[in-house]
């Protein structure tokens, strides 16, 4: 035992030499389990704690929990898998890898799930008792091979994987049926793919995902945390048929890459539905008619339609005879067609009646329907009803009824007052502001990027206000802005009204003037010396409370910020052509280009007081600015509201390389109102994620939708270019300096009249302008998604101009 204790100190010493412990956890914010008999160490690090868990000798430990502020490690038997999991401030979990995996490398001599099965369904006897079969393999004989349970192990480093004794007394042992993990194969199409192959089938190297050259991309791994976009490994993150990447080539964009099968059959699926639920990706009935009554074209047939969806590729999608299926991610079930004039189309799957796993369908409302939304909260938010869905870090909220990434038990059914609609901010638990769970696996949930309302934003907006693009709050203000890292005010007592303890009065504390001289750690007052997201706080006097949120105020907000408008947008997404009807105002970076006779034919972006983004072939009408007039701070096409203002072109400047952009400068700056503020530009070169949602306004064309002579809205995603330049999209027509968006099933788009207009995209509570409507293959057709220029493209170009032309 004691040569055995040595070898392991002398591994826990190996391995904080060779490389970081806590490469072997998984981390997760804002995430607290239970467990059995928890052992408590007070430590400086997560490091130390990491140590403690691989040292722990009461339990295998399985996972740890660490306070920062309280320095306070938790090392624990249990994990996410085998305890229940709670939302808790300045905690983070971290598991160990190898007992979240359930799935094996090799022969599976360190597997560590929790399969107590055998191949054949058979439960597995406890590797402790000796009934019905006394074991050769034992924890007493055998004490690091894992031997917890009933759980499958390979304890004799048996070729054929893991297996355990059965509780069959004629059968003795037999194996289980775990499969490889997928990191040197794949199963399926290879969607969970780890492996670190980075070269494509041909042989060229793949470029990393974080990078934009030679090839800009959607695919920034900071937005698809859950796809694992780790370097230049390949990866399938679209529903292709297998693992691919973007090349190092520039004259090949992407291509294949060749990952071998995994010899073990992939993971079991469920019995998958005969109803929709969500997108249909799991429904397994025997629908096989589309929405127009086609019959179903066999997805193992290549006639009349050739295509790569078949069962060989897509081994695991339930792709039998010629049934609806939805092997790609797409917005629901559908199906090749027989009729050779139409390649293929959604079906018309019953929904589920399950009030528990039906989609939500919110209704429209109106602008003379709609309740006053804010764009902040009152109290602790318990009441807020507004649609802000990103965090005070920018993380994007994860809609209520999903369990992905994060599983969670706040949904709409268990909670039917708090209005759990889409992904929008809530606060149903009465925490001290509203909340939400993160699509970020890394971050179980965060409060939201709102702020409390003050006396003025509980009146009425005023009519017109004044430009203050400078304002931010004093030095030494009792207030803060964001999370309040540079407040240096003097509050001195926590929410609870607890005296704060001086910084410098505590050594053993991590956070003291010495250790963090930039803080402003001074006396007892609140600060945030470790960027905290939930604001400024402190150790307090109470020796029952180690440390307490303080209750700062958020300092007023400049008056005017691009892309945040007065009026809160229903963002309705879905369902312009076949839009909503917005809400007064609630774009009020929007402008109506016209005829100087005053007749409406283009949109156009307000992007500074003096400038407007629209579309170049807006502009065939004349080569003369003088033909040209902008309306803004406009609902009604006719422009009778008294907030419209009305503005000469003064000069026209036409991008150079061709792009389908021009700026217009106008004859003197537009007056910033609530109903007329600017959009805010996107950064150099930026791009849009694939499947990000987006807005497009404009008076155009509603082919008898309604809402005619008033401005609508609607909402859809931005599809790749990758995926939008498929044969059965826009074969190969859009451009790297274009974007598509639009919903694959048509229904809704831009169409006459919006080009010009803008697509916005919402980033931290800001809407930025992403693309300039250009065209499209006809109006909210299927299978042909709206075009818009790319304006991060063309920044250089813009800003260039605006600052030759002042």
């Amino acid at each position: 035992m004691g040569a055995s204790k040595d070898i392991f100190v002398l591994l826990l010493f190996l391995c904080s030499v060779q490389g970081d412990i806590l490469d072997n956890y998984v981390r997760t914010d804002g995430a607290w389990i239970l467990g059995q008999k928890p052992q408590f160490y007070r430590t400086l690090s997560r490091q130390e704690c990491a140590e403690k868990c691989e040292a722990e000798t009461k339990f295998i430990c399985r996972s740890f929990l660490f306070a920062t502020k309280e320095q306070q490690c938790v090392t624990l038997a249990d994990n996410s898998k085998t305890t229940v999991m709670f939302r808790k401030s300045d905690v983070a979990l971290f598991e160990k890898r190898i007992y979240l995996l359930e799935c094996r490398t090799g022969n599976g001599e360190d597997y560590r799930g929790t399969e107590s099965k055998t191949q054949n369904n058979i439960p597995c006897q406890k590797w402790a008792e000796r009934s019905p079969h006394i074991p050769n393999y034992s924890p007493d004989t055998h004490p690091n091979a894992g031997l917890e349970e009933n759980y499958c192990r390979n304890p004799d480093n048996d070729e054929k994987g893991p297996w355990c004794y059965t509780t069959d007394r004629g059968t003795r042992f037999d194996y289980c049926n775990i499969p490889e993990c997928e990191e040197t194969c794949m199963h399926c199409s290879g969607e969970n793919y780890q492996g670190k192959i980075s070269e494509t089938e041909s042989g060229i190297e793949c470029q990393a995902w974080a990078s934009q050259e030679p090839h800009s991309h959607g695919y920034d791994p900071l937005k698809f945390p859950e796809k694992n976009l780790k370097k230049n490994y390949c990866r399938n993150p679209d529903g292709e048929p297998r693992p691919w990447c973007f090349t190092t080539s520039v004259i090949k964009r992407w291509e294949y890459c060749n990952i071998p099968r995994c010899s073990t059959p992939p993971p079991t699926a469920g019995p998958g539905r005969q109803c929709l639920v969500d997108n249909g990706e799991d429904y397994r009935g025997t629908v096989a008619v589309t929405v127009s009554g086609a019959v179903c074209q066999s997805w193992s047939a290549q006639e009349p339609h050739k295509h790569s969806r078949t069962p060989e590729n897509y081994p695991c999608k339930g792709l039998d005879e010629n049934y609806c299926r939805n092997p790609d991610g797409e917005t629901s079930p559908w199906c090749y067609t027989t009729s050779p004039n139409k390649r293929w189309e959604y079906c018309n799957i019953p929904k589920c009646l399950d009030s528990a796993v039906t989609t939500e369908i919110v209704p429209v409302v109106f602008p003379e329907q709609a309740a006053t939304v804010e764009d902040c909260y009152q109290g602790t938010g318990v009441n807020y009803r507004g649609t802000m869905s990103s965090t005070i870090t920018g993380k994007k909220c994860q809609a209520w009824r999903s369990m992905s990434p994060q599983r969670h038990n706040k949904t709409p059914s268990t909670f039917p007052q708090a209005d759990l609609r889409s992904n929008y901010c809530r606060n149903p638990d009465g925490d001290k502001a509203p909340w939400c769970y993160t699509t970020d696996p890394s971050t179980r949930w965060e409060f939201c990027n709102l702020h409390k309302c003050t006396d003025q934003e509980q009146q009425q907006p005023q009519t017109t206000m004044t430009p203050n693009l400078g304002m931010t709050s004093l030095p030494n203000a009792d207030c803060k802005t964001g999370n309040g890292k540079d407040y240096r005010g003097k509050i001195a007592q926590t929410a609870s009204g607890k005296t704060c303890q001086e910084w410098s009065s505590q050594s053993l504390h991590i956070f003291t003037p010495r250790t963090h001289p930039n803080s402003g750690l001074e006396r007892n007052y609140c600060r945030n010396p470790d960027g905290d997201i939930n604001g400024p706080w402190c150790y307090t006097t109470d020796p029952l409370k180690t440390w307490e949120y303080c209750d700062i105020p958020n300092c007023p907000s400049p008056e005017y910020e691009c892309g945040k408008a007065k009026f809160d947008p229903h963002r309705c997404f879905g369902r312009i052509v076949g839009g909503c009807v917005s809400k007064p105002h609630s774009w009020p970076w929007q402008i109506s280009l016209r005829t100087r006779f005053n007749l409406h034919f283009c949109g156009g972006t307000l992007i500074s007081p003096q400038w407007v983004l629209t579309a170049t072939h807006c502009l065939e009408r004349s080569r003369n600015p003088a033909a040209y007039k902008v309306v803004l701070g406009l609902h009604k096409e006719r422009a009778t509201e008294v907030s419209v203002q009305n503005r000469n072109v003064e000069k026209m400047f036409k991008e150079p390389s061709g792009a389908d952009m021009a700026l217009l400068k106008l004859d003197s700056p537009v007056e910033i109102t609530n109903q007329v503020i600017p959009a805010c530009l996107p950064l150099v070169n930026t791009m849009v994620a694939d499947r990000a949602e987006c807005y497009v306004t404009g008076w155009g064309e509603t082919k008898g939708t309604g809402g005619d002579g008033v401005l609508k809205e609607t909402g859809f995603p931005v599809i790749e270019n990758k995926v939008c330049n498929r044969p059965e999209f826009l074969n190969g027509r859009v451009r790297t300096t274009e974007l598509c968006a639009g919903n694959i099933d048509g229904g809704t788009d831009s169409c006459q009249g919006d080009s010009g207009g803008p697509l916005v995209c919402e980033e931290q509570g800001k809407y930025i302008l992403q693309g300039v409507t250009s065209w499209g293959l006809g109006c909210a057709q299927p299978m042909k998604p709206g075009v818009y220029v790319r304006v991060s493209r063309y920044i250089p170009w813009i800003e260039r101009i605006m600052s030759e032309n002042p």
